[in-house]
């Protein structure tokens, strides 16, 4: 895939990535690196260290070295791309970056992986950035990586880091307890939709019920025939049992309803699964929705599904979807 950026932020909030150390952070924390949220400006904005900076700061180096920040990843898996933006930091934005990436379980302290029995692998040797700037780069495959080190050359301020990549979440065997096949943070991916001018397709299967309306899946007001729908590749292979479906904060723009349905086809392309001859089972018939509500459904047994696929009538927002089941 090119675009990587149409992957998962491995680091996002929303899945529990944090910025756990860094060597400095004089002028701008930390923690903003991984915001949500686009970096801001506002101008004429001081604290008492300088000025306010949407993102991470370090302050001027005068001794040799470089400084870094450690990334426990909200979700493990290999990292494809990273975006390093440097929004507002014209005249203080670090020369050059690189990325190493380990794999330690766990919540290992900073000792812990700082200590010279950790192995990093560099995913992206020292490039250069530009100030101001989304910068852009694809990564080497380093394998499954759970925490990841940002090196600046020699400092300045960074406002946001992206960590495109796979999930790899840790199997613990087939037949276990049941679990969301369809969760981000179990390997799910929403592979293509129809349409999602108002909300990501990927907001679906994010962790925990949404906080807005903006954090759904949502489509734009539909003026012709047809229906909206989106197909989500399961974690792993497996029997579904249960599905639920939430329209939270979706009072006036709820879909009128929905259909479920699921296929065996291990590796599918887009081309494959958008494909009209390709036999889809239905598990959930068309079922009138509920503005603001969660709808849950036990489902007939169908093994070895791979993909499901949410048809909504005609259109409109979906908070959150779930498939619970086995792996097979």
């Amino acid at each position: 895939m090119t675009d990587f950026t149409d992957l998962v932020d491995l680091a996002a909030e929303a899945l529990g990535g944090t910025v756990i150390a860094a060597n400095d952070e004089f002028f701008a924390p930390k923690e903003a690196l991984l915001k949500a949220t686009p970096a801001e400006w506002r101008e004429g904005v001081y604290t008492e260290r300088g000025k306010w900076m949407d993102g991470w700061e370090t302050r001027r180096r005068r001794t040799p070295g470089f400084d870094w920040a450690i990334i426990h990843l909200g979700a493990a898996g290999v990292v494809c791309g990273v975006v390093i933006d440097t929004a507002f930091f014209r005249g203080n934005y670090p020369e050059g970056a690189s990325i190493e990436g380990c794999e330690v379980e766990g919540t290992p302290s900073v000792d812990v992986l700082m200590h010279p029995s950790t192995v990093w692998r560099t995913i992206l040797p020292q490039v250069p950035l530009k100030g101001d700037s989304r910068n852009l780069f694809a990564t080497k495959d380093a394998g499954r990586l759970t925490h990841l080190r940002l090196n600046i050359f020699p400092d300045g301020g960074v406002a946001r880091l992206r960590v495109h990549g796979d999930v790899r979440p840790m199997q613990e065997g087939v037949g276990d307890a049941s679990i969301d096949l369809a969760a981000l943070e179990n390997g799910g991916f929403s592979m293509v939709c129809s349409d999602m001018f108002f909300g990501h397709r990927q907001n679906l299967i994010l962790p925990g019920r949404s906080t807005h309306m903006g954090n759904g899946w949502e489509t734009q007001r539909r003026r012709g025939p047809g229906h909206d729908w989106t197909i989500i590749r399961l974690g792993s292979p497996g029997t579904i049992e249960r599905v639920e479906l939430d329209t939270d904060h979706y009072k006036g723009n709820a879909p009128g309803a929905c259909m479920i349905e699921v296929c065996g086809l291990p590796g599918a392309s887009v081309e494959q699964l958008v494909d009209s001859a390709l036999p889809w089972t239905t598990i959930v018939p068309e079922t009138t929705l509920q503005p603001h509500g969660r709808h849950r459904w036990a489902v007939s047994t169908v093994i070895g599904a791979t993909h499901l696929r949410l048809n909504i009538y005609p259109d409109g927002g979906v908070a959150r979807l779930r498939a619970f089941g086995h792996r097979t």
